[in-house]
């Protein structure tokens, strides 16, 4: 590489150390070289001896502009799909200074508190917010995603009240069709029967430990569910309620009429939808069952002076994961998206969240009304945001084809009707142009004008349904409501922490936020940030193909066939795998196989989550310095050859070492 090539390089700027500064360390170590440092440290037998075939290096320049290119592909249509997901505007002051700002993106994990108040502070301040608009008692710092939140609480509720007997855990047809799908696939390794049906008929005489709704429903409907959990309470199953975080600023929040635990997203308060994630899910409990809530958990507690601190609480969540007792394999949080979330709530207060919900129901309820003049059938006479319609003259193929050409997405029925689910960034003038594609599809004429400020407030709410309890009472919501207070209170928190800002972390980990300004750049760029999750295929042509040449450089790297980027965690990862291995078993008529070798190193989420695969965690010894007893290892297989499943590793160890 030529003097010139070498200054541009990537590496040059990203990684810091220098040609001397290397060979100081290099000499120090007693080496010639990094080749010779790489010969030491990792055994020849398992050695790489040939190059890895990768696209060739870019200069941070080249990659922008070849990963503008790869954006330009996909195609950012105004979605009204809904289902969990919602255009949103996070604003400027939070995304330029938390979102953009690596005072933010660059720390390590919060397990030091001293050196992260700032973040616990704005996790705290999450954990406030959801506990005011959910009426729970206790919550978490953040889960990853909606789904898994739910499957989650299913954890917890079979922990709770699930027995030899009582194996079944109810799922309504109403909740979003991607949570039934990831309560299936988790219920299955554990034994667990989901039955999914119509709530308002479920007979609780079937022996369920738990059940779960949506709320306002996945048709928008908003249901009365305090019958129900009576009901549920009364058959001794506890009710889950998966909620949209800010609808809950207008409707009776479940901890009000019974709930056990609420789940859900806070990706709507300001977070961008970003093709399905990440985002922040919260999860919501009794403090009775705090000791079974999965996650990290922050709480208020004294420093050596007698003054108040913030730290996280109950290890047991964290690196001292209960193992293969843990009822859950989740010990992190999406800390930065829960931090934006927060931010919102703090910028925009009670009277703010309030406002915002208000104007997108009223927004929904002109469009209904225009909607029934033009002959479409409105299902749902209740609801938040979200529409179920259908007309009698035209297919709902015919009406997502014809809006589609509009540059619009609308949700597509089973059932023959369309989804139509309003958020804070649909204007009225995206209301126009959507009825005007509507109206030229069944024959009629347009309305030129929405009646939005004659809607009154809550019209399609039920009396009973409609949140009367006050929320975001602290100060710190109540506070910070102009752009300069605002500002002034991010940087407070903001160095009250140690970051790459600030120094660099003498820490390692897989958590360790070493992503370079250019890679995050291109995280707020339209064509990323505004893509639904369930846009059509021909409109994410640049995402698949960026996701396509990810997977075939981690197929490179790892020697393996085939990648799936779907695990949005390491513990996640881990599961995933054990999944994998259990199906592959069951396909060679081998089910019976469901033993997982551990070593007695490795981290708490390796037995966590093989026991939540459904296995049996026999431990392998390890010496003092975390190195695999093989002896004791060959004993192991030998004992359980017959039951024998897997073996899980950590490589390198925990401790840092490469073992054969």
């Amino acid at each position: 590489m030529s003097q010139l090539a070498n200054f541009e390089a990537f590496s040059r700027r990203h990684l810091g150390p220098n040609a001397k500064q290397q060979k100081q360390m290099l000499q120090f170590l007693g080496v010639e070289s990094l080749g010779q440092l790489i010969d030491q440290a990792v055994p020849s037998r398992i050695l790489m001896n040939r190059a890895l075939k990768l696209e060739d290096e870019q200069t941070e320049t080249q990659a922008l502009e070849d990963l503008r290119i790869v954006a330009q592909k996909n195609r950012v249509f105004k979605s009204y799909i809904g289902m969990g997901y919602s255009d949103c505007i996070t604003p400027a002051v939070i995304q330029r200074n938390i979102l953009e700002n690596p005072g933010w993106y660059t720390q390590y994990t919060p397990y030091q508190a001293e050196i992260a108040q700032g973040r616990l502070e704005a996790l705290l301040n999450f954990q406030t917010m959801v506990m005011d608009l959910t009426a729970m008692e206790i919550t978490n710092a953040s889960l990853l995603d909606e789904a898994t939140a739910a499957a989650e609480a299913m954890y917890l509720c079979r922990a709770l009240k699930g027995s030899a007997s009582n194996t079944a855990f109810f799922v309504s047809d109403q909740c979003h069709p991607q949570t039934i799908a990831v309560v299936q696939t988790r219920a299955k390794p554990l034994g667990v029967r989901v039955i999914v049906g119509d709530a308002a008929t479920f007979n609780f005489g079937e022996q369920v430990f738990g059940c779960l709704v949506q709320y306002p429903a996945t048709d928008g409907s908003i249901e009365s569910y305090a019958e129900m959990t009576k009901k549920c309470h009364d058959a001794g199953a506890l009710m889950v309620v998966a909620a949209d975080i800010l609808s809950l600023a207008l409707l009776t929040p479940p901890g009000e009429w019974g709930a056990d635990v609420v789940v859900g997203s806070t990706q709507r308060l300001g977070v961008p939808m970003g093709f399905g994630g990440p985002h922040a899910a919260y999860f919501a409990t009794r403090d009775a069952h705090k000791r079974l809530m999965p996650g990290r958990l922050v709480g208020v507690s004294k420093d050596v002076d007698g003054k108040p601190a913030i730290r996280l609480a109950l290890q047991t969540r964290e690196q001292h994961i209960r193992r293969d007792k843990a009822t859950s394999n989740i010990c992190t949080a999406q800390v930065l998206l829960a931090i934006m979330a927060s931010m919102y709530a703090v910028y925009h207060g009670p009277d703010g969240l309030r406002y915002i919900a208000q104007r997108i129901h009223r927004l929904t309820a002109a469009l209904a009304l225009e909607l029934k003049v033009l002959g479409f059938e409105v299902s749902n006479s209740t609801f938040f945001d979200s529409l179920k319609v259908k007309h009698a003259k035209v297919k709902a193929s015919d009406f997502l084809a014809l809006a589609e050409k509009s540059e619009i997405n609308l949700r597509a029925f089973t059932d023959g009707s369309i989804g139509i689910a309003v958020d804070e960034a649909t204007t009225e003038a995206d209301l126009f142009k959507l009825l005007k594609v509507l109206a030229g599809a069944v024959g009629s004429i347009a309305p030129t004008k929405l009646n939005v400020s004659g809607v009154p407030d809550y019209v399609a709410i039920p009396l009973a349904a409609r949140r009367t309890s006050a929320f975001l009472t602290h100060p710190v919501f109540n506070t910070h409501h102009s752009e300069t207070e605002m500002l002034r209170y991010i940087f407070k928190l903001q160095n009250k922490d140690l970051s790459l800002a600030h120094s660099m972390i003498p820490l390692g980990s897989c958590t360790m936020k070493l992503n370079a300004t250019t890679e995050m750049l291109p995280v707020t760029w339209a064509e990323f940030s505004k893509m639904h999750p369930f846009a059509p295929e021909s409109q994410t042509v640049g995402y698949r193909e960026m996701l396509t040449r990810l997977e075939a450089d981690l197929s490179e790297v790892t020697g393996f066939a085939g990648v799936s980027l779907q695990p949005n965690a390491g513990s996640q990862g881990e599961y995933t795998g054990l999944l994998v291995i259990r199906a592959y078993q069951e396909s060679l008529g081998q089910g019976h196989r469901d033993v997982c070798l551990i070593p007695k190193s490795a981290h708490g989420t390796n037995p966590a989550s093989a026991t939540l695969a459904g296995m049996k965690v026999v431990v392998v010894d390890c010496d003092a310095q975390g190195n695999v007893d093989l002896t004791d290892l060959r004993n192991k297989e030998k004992e359980h050859e017959s039951q024998l499943s897997a073996l899980m590793v950590t490589y390198p160890s925990t401790h840092g070492v490469f073992e054969e």
